[in-house]
């Protein structure tokens, strides 16, 4: 990264970290909807079991990358303000505390994974396509944690396209172990929807591998000699890891699992409804890697213009990503509209469950565009590390008040389970609106700080 000084510049320079960044993201949802397309063309309920099974797990990798990604915004200030001998040891306390998390997350998992399967009074089919495939996946864990600890230091020195090259690397190795274990292909045993968790688990050590090697050989990152001396696990450091990750982790975790609540609320619904739901349901997260993405270019640019000091910068490129987030999603709206059947029948050759699959998709096309304000706004306050108030911000708008509205709406209405859709467009729609106004809330008060603090000095 350099410092630029005209729009167009900055322009460059964003989309430069930006489009490695989308295809990395893209190519990593792809996990998730190639296990559950794959998942979908076995059977229904092998779709229904994998969909339920990532619904739960999606939420709790989300939050907890979002936590381990501190590490981005952290080695942007060091590389700002020209402090990169302290890298190695940053990224290195982050790698030590990735494998205690996902230590604890295996723990938990085992206590608490089939007590809530068990709640969802779901067929004995879909119950343990779930339970297994959870089971299957969870032998990935501690590589891909590890693995999101090293892809934050990637990204954090711009050289997003790294990332980009080992995630693409990881995609046939995917798709190629699912036809392999899902459909029981060349001797492999035929495991349906289970295929797909133990697919992604192999994945996520092959991630881990890839981008070791690479942070290890390739050039831009000789210089901070990751992984080459042992450190001690620092109390300090693990701390200031978690002051900002932790509200970053909650905050994705809040805006994530929301609809891992709606599907355990549509529980109560037939295995076809609840097939629908989560097709349209992953096919719009596939779609979140467009604002996600350039939530990651934000978090990258702006952390490194305030980390230099250069305010104006920083507000600069905030806007440029807002604006591009915004653009795209009215796109992607419009072609989700006009496409809307064409996109459900990837999901199954069913003709009822096409059906209610494009139905869903009509709902997930509006809130896209919360999403473009809500998600990008995120990336920039992260830059400025100001994380705290989005973690309560989205909670009270997808808690407080999209989850809620969209129980009321699909019990006391004839919307049914379409509501809970609408419910969750409300509450994206309030997260934008207050997440907007803490941004630039946040941009006026640094401008008041950094002025003050350079007449001062110049006196």
């Amino acid at each position: 990264m350099i410092p630029t000084t005209t729009w167009l510049q900055k322009y460059a320079q964003f989309l430069r970290i930006l489009f490695p960044v989308l295809i990395t993201q893209i190519a990593l949802s792809l996990i998730s909807f190639f296990d559950t397309n794959m998942s979908g063309h076995f059977s229904p309920e092998d779709l229904a079991g994998v969909a339920i099974g990532s619904s739960l797990w999606i939420p709790i990798q989300a939050g907890l990358s979002g936590i381990l990604v501190a590490v981005t915004p952290i080695v942007s200030h060091l590389i700002g303000g020209n402090k990169r001998r302290d890298v190695n040891f940053n990224v290195y306390q982050g790698l030590l505390l990735s494998i205690v998390i996902a230590l604890i997350v295996l723990a938990i998992g085992a206590l608490l994974v089939k007590p809530i399967l068990g709640a969802m009074n779901l067929e004995t089919r879909v119950h343990d396509v779930a339970l297994y495939f959870l089971m299957a996946l969870s032998t990935g864990i501690v590589p891909l944690f590890a693995y999101t600890v090293l892809r934050g230091y990637i990204d954090a020195l711009g050289q997003t396209r790294y990332s980009m090259i080992i995630t693409l690397c990881s995609l046939p190795i995917n798709v190629g172990l699912n036809f392999l274990l899902i459909f029981g292909q060349w001797g492999f045993p035929r495991l349906g929807g289970v295929g797909a968790g133990v697919a992604s688990a192999i994945t996520y050590w092959c991630l881990l591998i890839i981008a070791v090697i690479v942070v290890r050989k390739a050039e831009p990152f000789r210089e901070d000699q990751l992984l080459s001396r042992w450190y001690a696990p620092s109390g300090s450091k693990w701390r200031e890891l978690l002051k900002i990750g932790v509200p970053m982790g909650f905050a994705i975790f809040f805006e994530t699992a929301v609809f891992a609540g709606v599907t355990l609320l549509m529980s109560r619904y037939d295995t076809l409804t609840i097939a629908a739901h989560q097709a349209a349901q992953n096919f719009a997260s596939t779609l979140y890697m467009l604002p996600l993405s350039i939530c990651t270019a934000l978090t990258i640019v702006v952390g490194y213009e305030v980390g230099a000091g250069r305010l104006k910068d920083a507000r600069q490129y905030s806007k440029l990503g807002i604006g591009t987030a915004l653009l795209l999603s009215i796109c992607t709206a419009v072609i989700l509209l006009l496409f809307r059947y064409q996109v459900s029948a990837l999901y199954s050759s069913d003709p009822v469950l096409i059906e209610l699959i494009a139905h869903f998709m009509i709902f997930a096309s509006f809130y896209q565009l919360s999403d473009a304000i809500a998600t990008p706004v995120q990336g920039a306050l992260r830059g400025y590390k100001d994380v705290n108030p989005a973690f309560f911000l989205t909670f009270l708008s997808y808690w407080i008040i999209g989850l809620p509205s969209g129980y009321l709406l699909a019990t006391y209405t004839t919307w049914g389970a379409y509501g809970y859709w609408i419910g969750l467009s409300i509450g994206l729609a309030c997260g934008a609106v207050t997440l907007l106004a803490r941004l630039l809330w946040v941009q006026r008060k640094a401008g008041s700080s950094h002025h003050s603090a350079t007449k001062q000095w110049s006196t």
